[in-house]
Formats: structure tokens, C-alpha cells, sequence
């Protein structure tokens, strides 16, 4: 390929990109003004640096988190530790695909925690296959300089990630109004710890006024439910509410039974 066809072919893709998208002088993208009203880097970090430095029954492991607003729009991204290697790399995307199913699953009236949307992605469940459903656009979630991801100017902020993940640590948020303004996905530990971070970490950002879900428990309408019980020559088990979670350790399960009651 020629300079000239390789100019052609980046100024096409520039173009291609929505405006919220199109990058700043360092590299990053601008924060979308579709944004407004969601948390910012700074106070995503913030509330997930403090959920991350309680016991929350897993490996006591660094986090990733990600938000997106009601369209799916990335909106910021952080981490817990020292440098982007402090955590696993892998998570990033992991939380940008548990904020984006959070969000995409979730309703004004509604809440569905990527908790919840475990037993009924198993096969023979009623929504298998929902996990390729939504598939993770490559472009938005591998793009740019790795040395701005979790920062300010993180080059998936701006983009539609999508993706669909269905373990624990993605939840929908709700403003104060009632209103579901997105979703909010973390990343880096266990799935039962990420869920319980990621519920302290909704609740530090007040963004937890929660009209209801499927746990059975109005005061925790979307949490992690326990309820799958193995059965003979049945690997994953049968969840009773149809919304169970695998347990991964006694101390994540006694935890997620004391967060936070919702607002």
C-alpha cells in the first residue's frame, strides 16, 4: 500500500468515527457530552479504590471498573492499582462488557445484575446464547495507547465496546431520580468479589436508587443470588430462582448478604 492510499484509508476511518469519538492532541478521546450527569474518571476511581480495600471475600486483587451511559457510550475508565499492570490486563474489557450488559439487560423499572444473567446463559437455559448476542467490537476495545488505558483519556471512552458477560460485577445505575443512567462494570478478582465490589462501588457514587430486580429481596433487588444446588450427572447445578450464581467462596457469599441496602 502507497502513503497516499494509507492517508486515504486513516482519513476515512477518522471520519467514520462519531464526533464524541474523535480523538484529542494527546491520543485519547474526548468524554462524550451524552456523558453528563455519570461519574467522572476521577470519582470512579475513588469509589472503586474504597469498595476495593474492603474484604470482599475473593483474592484482594487490583480492579479495573468501567462505566457507559443508557446508549452504551463508554464514559470513563479506571483501575485500582499503582499502574495498568497491577491488575490483569484481560479485565479491562471484562468490565466494559459487564458495564454494557448491565446497562443493555437492564430497565427503568427493571434491574438485572450480570450476576443474575448466569444460569439462564447455561445450555438449556432460556437465554442461551445470549452471550454472542452482542458481540464486543475490537476496534473500540483494543484501540490507541495502551499507556492511556484507565486513564482520563482512556481510548475506549466515547466508543460503543458492547459485549455481553454473565458473571458477577456488572450492575445497572439509577440516579436519584429513578432514572437508569447506565452501567457500571468491574473486573480483576473473583466474579462473586467483583459483584461485591462493584455493588460498594455503586453505592460510594449514590448511583444505587434501585426500583427493583429479581433476588427476591427488595432491599437488594439485583444482588448475586445463591441458589444453584448440584444435581446428579449435572454439571452446573439447578438455581431454584432461575437467577442463581455458582458460589466461589464462603466468605463472598456471607459478604454479599451484608452490602449496602440499595436507596
Amino acid at each position: 500500500m502507497s502513503k497516499i492510499q494509507s492517508l486515504t484509508l486513516a482519513l476515512v476511518i477518522a471520519a467514520s468515527l462519531p464526533a464524541c469519538a474523535q480523538p484529542l492532541p494527546g491520543g485519547g478521546p474526548s468524554v462524550p457530552p451524552e456523558c453528563k450527569g455519570l461519574p467522572t474518571h476521577a470519582q470512579l476511581q475513588m469509589a472503586l479504590s474504597a469498595a476495593r480495600a474492603q474484604n470482599n471475600g475473593g483474592f484482594n486483587l487490583d480492579m479495573w471498573g468501567v462505566i457507559v451511559n443508557r446508549d452504551g457510550v463508554v464514559c470513563a475508565v479506571a483501575f485500582t492499582g499503582v499502574n495498568r499492570g497491577a491488575q490483569w490486563p484481560g479485565s479491562r474489557n471484562i468490565a466494559a462488557q459487564k458495564a454494557n450488559t448491565a446497562n443493555a439487560f437492564s430497565l427503568p423499572q427493571l434491574a438485572l445484575s450480570t450476576a443474575n444473567l448466569y444460569t439462564a446463559t447455561q445450555p438449556g437455559g432460556s437465554l442461551f446464547g445470549l452471550q454472542a448476542s452482542n458481540p464486543v467490537d475490537p476496534f473500540v476495545s483494543y484501540r490507541g495507547d495502551p499507556a492511556e488505558y484507565g486513564q482520563i483519556d482512556d481510548p475506549m471512552i466515547g466508543g460503543h465496546v458492547g459485549g455481553v458477560n454473565v458473571f458477577g460485577g456488572g450492575l445497572g445505575l439509577y440516579n436519584s431520580q429513578g432514572v437508569l443512567a447506565g452501567g457500571l462494570g468491574v473486573s480483576g478478582d473473583s466474579s462473586c468479589a467483583d459483584h461485591n465490589i462493584a455493588w460498594r462501588t455503586r453505592h460510594n457514587l449514590s448511583l444505587d436508587y434501585v426500583p427493583a430486580g429479581v433476588s427476591g429481596d427488595p432491599t437488594h433487588p439485583d444482588n448475586i443470588v445463591y441458589d444453584i444446588t448440584n444435581a446428579p450427572n449435572l454439571q452446573i447445578g439447578v438455581s431454584a430462582s432461575g437467577w442463581g450464581h455458582p458460589i466461589c467462596s464462603a466468605a463472598a457469599t456471607t459478604i454479599a448478604g451484608q452490602l449496602p441496602a440499595v436507596q
